[in-house]
């Protein structure tokens, strides 16, 4: 499923989803096995600030299903969710198969990918799938800052079977 909660950037949500399609796919994940959202540069900074840490908008987060974070108390009633499941990302996980189905939510900036298609000399559309595939490796495991380049080297096969630049 993908919901567009932003208006600064038109997607094409159409493409999107057949691209999710044919990932979904090769990876062999559940149809219904991921929710993406499509939304502004504010909500993404905040999302980045409160469970990663970081200031400023970014690309992509992931949220996995089965990882519920600890928060502060302070922090605890304030989170905003795009679907039931939301969970942040933790960089402590190991690549692991899908297990009963839901892997998570990925959010998605479109002015950030915008803004990098034309840094990286790619169209939108490839931003957006290449996004698109870096949240879900996260959400099956994989974590390119702790794994010694294996997210990297599955990430850039899988970019090339997809003909992505």
């Amino acid at each position: 499923m993908i919901l567009n909660h932003q208006r600064g950037v038109r997607v094409s949500v159409r493409e999107l989803e057949k691209f999710v399609a044919r990932a979904r796919s090769v990876l062999r994940i559940p149809v219904d096995a991921v929710t993406i959202c499509l939304v502004n540069n504010a909500a993404i900074a905040r999302w980045n600030n409160t469970y990663r840490g970081k200031k400023g908008a970014t690309d992509v987060l992931s949220f996995p299903a089965n990882d519920v974070p600890s928060m502060p108390k302070k922090q605890a009633g304030r989170r905003k969710s795009f679907s039931n499941n939301l969970a942040p990302y933790s960089p402590s996980r190991a690549p692991s198969p899908p297990g009963d189905g839901y892997l998570g939510d990925i959010a998605i900036a479109p002015a950030v990918a915008r803004r990098n298609s034309r840094r990286f000399g790619r169209t939108l559309s490839e931003e957006m799938c290449i996004l698109v595939l870096h949240g879900i490796l996260h959400l099956m495991g994989y974590d390119h800052e702790t794994d010694n380049g294996e997210m990297d080297r599955r990430e850039r096969r899988l970019r090339r079977q997809f003909g992505l630049a």
